[in-house]
C-alpha cells in the first residue's frame, strides 16, 4: 500500500542532542535507500525560546545521604543575614610597613631530628577603644612564615593562608583554624620542646606542633581573651561549624589526578559537594590521597573550613592567593584546568589551587577572576575591592557553556561565545 500513502504521513526519528553531525546526515540517505516517501527528525535543543525543544527530563537522584543535626553547629540554614567575610579583614593583603615590625621567631627542633627550621610570627600596633571612651594601642599578630632548608613541604602554604585569617577582626575565627590545624598527624607522633619554658610534649606531627606555638605567641598577646564578647562576623557566616557526615548512600564528590614529576607527587584531589535548597552544588570539603606531602594535610583542613562560609569570596580569595606559591625545583608542566594548552606551574600548591578556582567557576559560583557571581556573593566586598560598575553587554540566554557552566553559550559572528565568562568555542 504504500504507493497510496502521503508522504506527510511520515516516520519521525528521535535524534540525541549530541548526535554526530555526519551520522545525522546518513539517515535521509537510509530513509531513502528504505523506499520512504518522507522522513521526520526530532532533536532536542536547549538554547531558551528555540522552536526545537523539550521539557528537562528528570535525571537521576544525584546521591547526597548527608547527616546534619539540628544542632546550632551544623546548620545549613542561616538564621539572620551575616557581617561581610571580606569586610572583616583589617589588611587584605600584607601592610605595607616601611619602619619594619616586630616579630618573634621560634625554632623548631624535634627530637627524633626529623626536620628543623624557624617559625617567625610578626606583629603590629592597632589602636582600640577602652571601656572608658579613650582609645590604646596594642600588639596583634597579623603574620606568620616560616624559615629553613628542612621545614616540610606545604608548611609554608600553610602559613600563608594562616596570615590571612590571622589579619581578619574574628578571633573566634583565628582560633577555629589553629584547633583544626593541631589535629594533623604526620605518619608518626613526634617529640618537641615547646615554649616558653621548652618544656617537652608529644604533638601528633610538625603541622600540629607549628599551630600550637602559633597559639601560644596569639595567647601571649591576648587575642583569645573573652571571646564570648568579642564579634565573630565570620563565624555567624558559617552554613555549619563541623563538617556534614555521609550515610551509607555518600553523596556527590569530584576528583583530579595531580602528578609532579618534579617532586614525586602523584596523588588524587577529592572534593566532597552537598545541594543546597536553592539547587546550588557547593564544595565543602577536600581530601588527599596518594603520594604527597602530609603536611598537605593541614592546608586541606584550611581550606575545607573556608569552604563552610557562605561567603565563596572568602575561598575565591584564599585560593587567588596561593597561585603563585612558589616551591623550589618543585616548578612544572601541567595542563590549565578547562583549556586545551599547558603552562609551569611554581608549585603542586599552586595547581591544587587552579584546580579548586575551576572547580566554583564551572559550578557558577565563582568568575574568571575568582570573584562570586551573581547571587553566590552574599556577602559584600570590602569597599577598596569593589569592581568598577560593568559596562558589559547583558547576559543573553542560550546553551550551557562548558567553561563556567552559565546558560548564555550562544554563537556570535560564526563562533560560539559565552556572555557570561567569555568563553569562545568552535567556529564555522
Amino acid at each position: 500500500v504504500q504507493p497510496y500513502i502521503d508522504s506527510a504521513i511520515s516516520k519521525t526519528v528521535n535524534v540525541a542532542e549530541d548526535y554526530p553531525y555526519e551520522e545525522f546526515k546518513t539517515l535521509y540517505f537510509e530513509a531513502w535507500r528504505s523506499g520512504l516517501k518522507g522522513i521526520t527528525t526530532y532533536r532536542p535543543n536547549s538554547v531558551i525560546g528555540s522552536v526545537l525543544s523539550v521539557a528537562p527530563s528528570a535525571s537521576a537522584q544525584q546521591p547526597q545521604d548527608l547527616r546534619v543535626p539540628e544542632e546550632s553547629d551544623r546548620r545549613l540554614r542561616i538564621e539572620r543575614v551575616p557581617q561581610p567575610a571580606l569586610s572583616s579583614l583589617r589588611w587584605p593583603s600584607r601592610p605595607k610597613l616601611p619602619g619594619g615590625n616586630l616579630a618573634y621567631s621560634y625554632m623548631v627542633e624535634p627530637l627524633d631530628g626529623r626536620a628543623s627550621f624557624c617559625i617567625f610570627i610578626g606583629q603590629t600596633e592597632e589602636s582600640y577603644a577602652r571601656a572608658d571612651g579613650t582609645t590604646g594601642l596594642r600588639s596583634v599578630p597579623f603574620e606568620t612564615w616560616v624559615n629553613g632548608n628542612e621545614q616540610p613541604r606545604g608548611l609554608g602554604a600553610i602559613a600563608k593562608a594562616l596570615s590571612m585569617d590571622m589579619r581578619s577582626n574574628d578571633r573566634a575565627w583565628l582560633k577555629m583554624k589553629l584547633d583544626a590545624l593541631a589535629r594533623t598527624r604526620d605518619e608518626q607522633p613526634l617529640q618537641m620542646p615547646f615554649p616558653p619554658n621548652g618544656e617537652v610534649r608529644w604533638t601528633p606531627g610538625l603541622v600540629a606542633g607549628f599551630a600550637e606555638i602559633v597559639r601560644h605567641r596569639c595567647e601571649e598577646l591576648g587575642m583569645f581573651e573573652a571571646l564570648d564578647t568579642q564579634p565573630s562576623p565570620m563565624v555567624d557566616a558559617m552554613m555549619f561549624r563541623k563538617e556534614p557526615k555521609s550515610g551509607p548512600l555518600g553523596t556527590l564528590s569530584w576528583t583530579a589526578d595531580v602528578a609532579n614529576a618534579a617532586t614525586n607527587d602523584d596523588f588524587v584531589i577529592g572534593v566532597k559537594e552537598l545541594q543546597l535548597p536553592d539547587g546550588t552544588r557547593r564544595p565543602y570539603s577536600i581530601w588527599l590521597s596518594g603520594d604527597y606531602p602530609r603536611a598537605l594535610d593541614g592546608l586541606a583542613k584550611l581550606l575545607s573550613v573556608d569552604m563552610h562560609l557562605i561567603d565563596v569570596n572568602w575561598i575565591g580569595l584564599k585560593l587567588r592567593k596561593l597561585l603563585n606559591f612558589g616551591e623550589l625545583n618543585g616548578s612544572f608542566w601541567a595542563q590549565v584546568p578547562g583549556e586545551s594548552r599547558q603552562q609551569v606551574w611554581p608549585s603542586t600548591v599552586a595547581y591544587i589551587a587552579a584546580l579548586l578556582l575551576h572547580r566554583f567557576k564551572v559550578l557558577g559560583l565563582l568568575d574568571s577572576e575568582g570573584r562570586a557571581i551573581g547571587g553566590a556573593g552574599a556577602l559584600a566586598l570590602p569597599d577598596h575591592e569593589k569592581p568598577e560598575a560593568s559596562t558589559e553587554a547583558p547576559l543573553i540566554a542560550g546553551q550551557a557553556c562548558p567553561s563556567c557552566g552559565a546558560h548564555a553559550y550562544i554563537r556570535r559572528d560564526g563562533c560560539m561565545f559565552c556572555t557570561a565568562c567569555g568563553h569562545q568555542g568552535e567556529c564555522g
